[in-house]
């Protein structure tokens, strides 16, 4: 074994340590990971679930808010990541300790094999309805599938996202085009939506933005961290929010702003029927897309689960890749996966503080020089992460006016700074320096 390959023969993939600068990627290879991630059906979807509740306007403004959130909170991880090179994990380790680590990114690398179930069950449920195929033989296709691509490393991602980025714009201008024969796009602009009528708030709706890439966008440093530098990774960073991310949104608020969508209300702006119902060769690549599709989430996902366990368990990555993506795939053929979805979001909402945490830690308080002595638990870090989870719990509860994820990140945030600054003046007293 060099320090370039592992014991497969297939590029090291750093789980242990930070990547060396000799070993990064081009901007270009990096942000294809990120670029290609958000462009999946589920944010046509939810872009047009928030349409059908706001309306167009409303909905625009709801999509634009979200994704500058996305982009200051994972572009400055981000950066984070590009100028150390450390891996989620290994960035946790620096703020939460040496042992504490082990739970935030335990819990985070866990929710994203959720999503990878989920979304491998959802590749059977979806062909099955589409195309008539064996649900459980479409499951265990599509789990080899997607483990065999993760496997490879964060090389196959990047390709993944150039061919899941181009399909989904060009079928998605297909899907417009078929609709608009039938369906004036002139009234887009117009939607007024479910309006006093409507359930979601317009926090709520940011909210749901950002959730949808609050687990993957705190693990940014998995991808990132491949960048030449800081300033690299926040441009790949970039290409994702809010260009990927509002392309693929804007794309659902467009079909059901037309009123060609089927079922606003929970499938939002899904094209994947206006494709299919057309038959012939159109059907043929709507099958294709379906795989690359998912199997983008799928493979984002369980590669930051598998760098995730494989620092916590001592193993490499593609050791976990294996044994977490046959555990995903035994997860989608039981069909608990469909269970897991209010869960999943749940958590959802506890994650955002802990990237908060480590952004105030790593850019304002700075624990991560390499000569520091981290702590085996640094409790003013769980601490601040169980304030800002408890802000972000009661406001989904008591506030849904107000952006959850926001209110997370804020307290999180403060709430750690202001715990830093007490510690510190502790220890200077303690000296008599005070």
């Amino acid at each position: 074994m060099t320090s370039s390959t592992d014991q497969h023969g297939l590029d090291e993939e750093f789980e242990h340590k930070p990547v060396p600068l000799s070993h990064r990627h081009r901007l270009s290879s990096v942000a294809a990971v990120w670029f290609g991630f958000p462009m999946i059906i589920t944010n046509a979807v939810f872009g047009g679930v928030i349409a059908y509740n706001l309306g167009f306007s409303r909905a625009l403004l709801a999509i634009l808010m979200g994704n500058a959130i996305l982009l200051t909170y994972v572009g400055t991880l981000s950066f984070i990541a590009g100028s150390t090179g450390r891996n989620f994990a290994l960035q946790a380790e620096r703020t939460f300790g040496k042992k504490g680590y082990a739970i935030t990114s335990g819990f985070l690398a866990s929710v994203v094999v959720g999503w990878y179930a989920f979304q491998t069950g959802l590749t059977g449920t979806t062909v099955h309805a589409s195309f008539g195929w064996n649900e459980t033989a479409t499951i265990i296709v599509a789990t080899l599938l997607y483990t065999a691509v993760t496997f490879v490393g964060i090389r196959a991602l990047s390709i993944v996202g150039m061919i899941a980025a181009p399909l989904y714009v060009a079928l998605g201008l297909v899907a417009l085009y078929l609709i608009g024969s039938a369906h004036a796009l002139s009234t887009v602009f117009l939607y007024d939506g479910l309006g006093m009528n409507s359930l979601m708030s317009f926090g709520g709706a940011v909210t749901l933005v950002v959730a949808t890439f609050a687990d993957s966008g705190t693990m940014t440093a998995d991808f990132t961290r491949w960048s030449k530098d800081g300033k690299s990774a926040v441009y790949a960073t970039l290409t994702a929010f809010p260009f990927a991310n509002l392309i693929a949104q804007v794309f659902g608020i467009a079909i059901v702003c037309a009123g060609a969508a089927a079922a606003p209300a929970t499938q939002g702006g899904n094209f994947m029927p206006v494709l299919t119902s057309h038959g012939g060769v159109l059907s043929g690549i709507a099958l294709i897309f379906v795989f690359v599709n998912l199997g983008s989430v799928c493979t984002h996902c369980l590669y930051n689960g598998a760098v995730g366990w494989g620092r916590i368990a001592g193993k490499k990555m593609r050791t976990m890749t294996v044994l977490l993506g046959l555990l995903g795939g035994l997860l989608a053929l039981a069909g608990v996966w469909s269970l897991f979805l209010n869960w999943l979001n749940l958590l959802g909402v506890l994650v955002p503080p802990i990237g908060a945490v480590i952004i105030v830690d790593q850019i304002f308080v700075r624990h991560y020089s390499y000569d520091e002595d981290v702590p085996n638990f640094r409790g003013s870090a769980f601490a601040a992460w169980a304030l800002g989870a408890l802000a972000a719990l009661l406001v989904h509860g008591m506030a849904p006016w107000f952006s959850e994820a926001v209110a997370g990140m804020l307290v999180g945030a403060v709430a750690y700074y202001a715990l830093s600054l007490g510690a510190k003046r502790a220890v200077r007293q303690r000296n008599g320096l005070l």
